[in-house]
């Protein structure tokens, strides 16, 4: 029986103060009750942590996108986290491809050349399907498992403590509020009480909260030595499939060139193995030397005359002093030299702004 009246007596008391925290609440809402604001420290922890916590998500989500762009393969990796169970194994898409790919080699003979060529891509494709494992599974332990442990785990203790910071700031400014309208002396010494009392609960899970907020910089740290590691699993996957296409181009450019002929079109030289570097470097410096040659001519030429040209502007100019006018990127305006002026600009006009403007922020029209 006294049992049943305490737990009585209990839910009386928890229904009591949850209707004191929702009148205060409301009234505060209302305009009709002040309301003890938190320090600007501990609310710009609250604003950090939020932000830590908004982006995380963000990143751990687009992180799993990433690395599985099928969702239904996510979602059954989910259901299978949830109930604690392996996922069955299956074959990724590289690795379907390359299998494919031998399949088609041994159905068409791997003594013809296009049949060895399917094999040797399929090797290919399978060894890049298992590096792409092997970035998965790194990524997921070494940055994804982190992030997923401070959203479930660290966020959700800040959650629940800021809930209760502000509970206890409900109760204390209800205490405060009751002290305000208690006329009788006796009523007053007790709601001064009470006032003391809920201050106390206030200040003290005030600084538990700030703890832990402050907590918030040594995950940014953590979660830096975590990023450093995916950015490493990156390097190591991107540089294995490099490695692995660049033997693939090797063994294909081995072949004799009449098996490497296209619609009975013989190549007269067999195909050389190069390296996508020298490619781009190669590449890069023939467009710079054609491109150079054309604006120098262009220049030249219309120096030694006497008439304007049209020309559009390749990036954003602001101008150092009044003898200069200023340029916006994509603009179109006219140029001209005149005699004495540095080889290193022209005169430009736009409506009625006249002013010199440096030759390598334009392009010459035709």
């Amino acid at each position: 029986m006294n049992i049943m009246d305490f737990n009585v007596k209990k839910l009386a008391a928890d229904a009591g103060t949850f209707l004191s925290r929702a009148v205060q609440f409301t009234e505060e809402k209302l305009g009709q009750a002040e309301k003890t604001e938190l320090d600007a420290h501990l609310e710009n922890l609250l604003s950090k942590a939020e932000c830590t916590k908004l982006w995380t998500e963000k990143i751990m989500k687009q992180t799993e996108v990433l690395l599985q762009p099928n969702p239904n393969a996510r979602i059954e990796e989910f259901v299978y986290e949830k109930l604690d169970r392996k996922a069955p194994s299956r074959m990724n898409n590289p690795e379907l491809l390359g299998q494919y790919m031998i399949d088609a080699g041994n159905e068409f003979g791997p003594g013809t050349a296009y049949g060895n060529a399917l094999i040797k891509c399929g090797e290919t494709q399978k060894r890049i399907g298992t590096a792409d494992r092997e970035l998965i599974q790194t990524s997921a332990i070494n940055f994804l498992t982190p992030l997923r442990n401070f959203i479930e785990g660290d966020y959700k203790t800040i959650t629940k403590e800021r809930k209760l910071l502000q509970n206890k700031r409900l109760d204390l400014d209800a205490a405060k509020t009751r002290l305000k309208k208690a006329k009788v002396a006796e009523a007053r010494a007790a709601s001064e009480q009470e006032v003391r009392i809920t201050q106390s609960e206030f200040d003290r899970q005030a600084e538990i909260t700030r703890l832990l907020l402050e907590g918030i910089s040594s995950t940014h740290a953590h979660h830096l030595r975590c990023l450093n590691d995916f950015v490493e699993a990156q390097m190591t996957y991107y540089a294995q499939c490099y490695q692995y296409m660049l033997d693939l181009q090797k063994q294909l450019g081995s072949f004799p060139s009449t098996f490497l002929s296209n619609n009975n079109q013989s190549s007269s030289t067999p195909v050389q193995s190069v390296s996508a570097p020298s490619v781009l470097a190669s590449a890069s410096a023939s467009l710079t030397s054609v491109s150079n040659s054309i604006v120098t001519s262009g220049i030249s030429e219309l120096k030694s005359s006497s008439g304007s040209r049209k020309a559009r502007v390749l990036y954003d100019y602001d101008a150092a002093n009044s003898s200069e006018l200023s340029l916006l990127a994509d603009e179109v305006i006219t140029v001209y030299s005149i005699p004495g002026m540095d080889s290193d600009w022209l005169m430009g006009e736009r409506g009625n702004q006249k002013g010199k403007v440096p030759i390598t922020y334009l392009e010459l029209l035709n």
